[in-house]
């Protein structure tokens, strides 16, 4: 098998159907594509298999396996950070980054719309299985406090000060353990 990739183009056909299938090889697995005509210009599956621990230049190596990265997502308020949003959104990515985070998005509160300021924090959270929050700092919560609500939930990282308030260390208790 050569280093480069090689795709193969299939058209099965089945009553009342026309299945088209791609296969991608690579050494060490393969990608799967189906397209049976329901979606346009789409395909409607895939099938995923990597054999072993081979890597793409076929050398054993233990990191090309694909595993499990926890979710984190960012949270700042726009009157703390001001001006220096995109800076503070840009250091939230940076650490998810350099935390193994995969990071799924930024949620961005701002006091005019009225809103509580944690219900979309902890609906997205919910809603993507997070398993942290990052913030630029303590301050973009209320009172510059985390909220041990919300470290019940997840676990909240500060950018500045490099703060982690685990919520494995809080047992339900009223304070918060910082790490």
């Amino acid at each position: 098998m050569s280093d480069e990739p090689q795709s193969e183009d299939q058209a099965v056909e089945e009553p009342g159907t026309v299945q088209r299938r791609r296969l991608f090889t690579f050494p060490g697995g393969f990608l799967e594509l189906q397209n049976y005509g329901d979606k346009p210009g789409g395909c409607s599956g895939f099938y995923l298999e990597f054999h072993g621990y081979l890597a793409l230049d076929g050398q054993e190596n233990r990191g090309a396996v694909m595993r499990y990265q926890p979710t984190a997502l960012g949270y700042l308020r726009t009157d703390v950070s001001g001006v220096a949003q995109l800076w503070d959104e840009s250091q939230i990515r940076k650490t998810a980054s350099r935390l193994g985070y995969d990071f799924s998005g930024m949620v961005i509160y701002d006091p005019l719309s009225g809103r509580p300021p944690l219900a979309k924090l902890k609906a997205q959270a919910t809603r993507l299985d997070a398993e942290a929050v990052i913030v630029p700092g303590p301050e973009h919560f209320e009172n510059g406090q985390v909220p041990g609500s919300l470290v019940l939930q997840l676990d909240v990282i500060a950018v500045h000060p490099e703060e982690t308030y685990a919520r494995r260390a809080t047992h339900g208790g009223p304070g918060l353990q910082q790490f």
